[in-house]
């Protein structure tokens, strides 16, 4: 809003000139989602402390440690990245570029469904919550919508690492796969989410990163240089990339250990499927999987946990997802959390790598 307003007035105002630069609006995003947070936090806290007396529900096959240390703490904190997230793109970015207006349908539509999954597990004291394929069927639709409208502005095409310019022509296969590469990271973020910090900090590295990505796709000299498609005003995204980084740091301040609130779906599904969209319109979807690869791991241990257990009748892993496994194995909480950091932040350089090895 303040581009759209302010940036016009530029030839006569000079420091009103600074509204042109990307750069400039993606540090005030930052700044802004975050000191959102800081202040609206504590209120959205007690808040939902007052409505959930019992705080999430805890899985009852976890760690007994895990649900003695999670009892009682409040879900549904995702409202407060949503509103920083929300607010601060509103007031940054380009409101008349259709890719801003693409992520925010699919977060902000993806925190709703959360929401509701949130709010039936608090009313049912059930860890269970929204129905599991009414859940997909409502993300699908959704992205499958946003993946349709975008086809008419995008090339639909999928572009390979370490191939400089190889674009596959999908066709009709364009928003089934997308609607694969929305749902999938969605899905894989709230898989993630158990425990304290966990899910957060790896969404504000691949955050960070596809702000660097959509900076250099939507800027022609990049693009011709490191021989990655162009496209017309991807460099917007970098703005909402902010606006994440600063939400999730703010929501950081609160989840830290011990948390005081969790994302709960609220927030998970949300933030997966900004990424996932954010990897659509740049093109970078099978980069994605490399910077999300803390994600795909976690998904995937679940795979080849139900998959073993139906099959054979074993486990593979003490307990799914991965960090669950860990956790049984006796690793401290904070031990895990901070080695899976680690694993995200090494995953999202060699991700960024290829961008020059191509």
């Amino acid at each position: 809003m303040l581009y759209n307003l302010l940036a016009p007035l530029a030839s006569d105002i000079a420091i009103l000139n600074l509204f042109r630069y990307l750069t400039f609006r993606t540090g005030g995003a930052v700044l802004t989602a975050m000191v959102i947070c800081f202040i609206f936090g504590p209120k959205i806290i007690r808040m939902l402390k007052m409505r959930q007396s019992k705080g999430q529900p805890i899985r009852e096959d976890g760690p007994q440690s895990h649900i003695v240390a999670k009892a009682g703490t409040p879900t549904m904190g995702g409202f407060m990245i949503l509103l920083g997230f929300g607010v601060s793109t509103f007031l940054w970015a380009d409101l008349l570029n259709p890719y801003v207006w693409a992520v925010l349908i699919v977060t902000l539509s993806f925190g709703a469904i959360g929401f509701v999954d949130d709010y039936l597990k608090v009313t049912k004291s059930s860890s269970a919550g929204f129905s599991g394929k009414s859940k997909f069927a409502i993300e699908a639709l959704i992205a499958g919508g946003v993946a349709w409208w975008l086809s008419g502005i995008n090339e639909p095409t999928l572009s390979l690492p370490f191939a400089q310019n190889f674009l596959i022509h999908l066709g009709v296969f364009y928003v089934p796969f997308q609607i694969i590469v929305i749902v999938g990271a969605s899905n894989s973020v709230n898989l993630t989410d158990g425990l304290d910090g966990l899910a957060i900090v790896p969404v504000i590295i691949a955050a960070s990163a596809f702000g660097l990505i959509s900076y250099i796709v939507g800027n022609t000299v990049y693009t011709e240089y490191l021989g990655v498609p162009y496209v017309s005003g991807a460099g917007e995204l970098a703005i909402l990339c902010g606006a994440l980084i600063g939400a999730g740091m703010g929501f950081l301040w609160f989840n830290a250990p011990p948390a005081m609130v969790f994302m709960g779906d609220t927030g998970s599904l949300a933030l997966g499927g900004a990424l996932g969209t954010m990897a659509l319109i740049t093109k970078h979807e099978i980069v994605m999987v490399i910077i999300g690869g803390l994600f795909v791991l976690e998904t995937v241990s679940v795979i080849v946990q139900v998959a073993s257990f139906k099959l054979t009748g074993r486990r593979v892993f003490k307990m799914a997802p991965l960090h669950h496994h860990y956790e049984q194995k006796g690793w401290a909480e904070p031990t895990i959390v901070i080695r899976f950091w680690i694993i995200a932040l090494i995953l999202a350089l060699i991700g960024l790598a290829t961008l020059k090895l191509r």
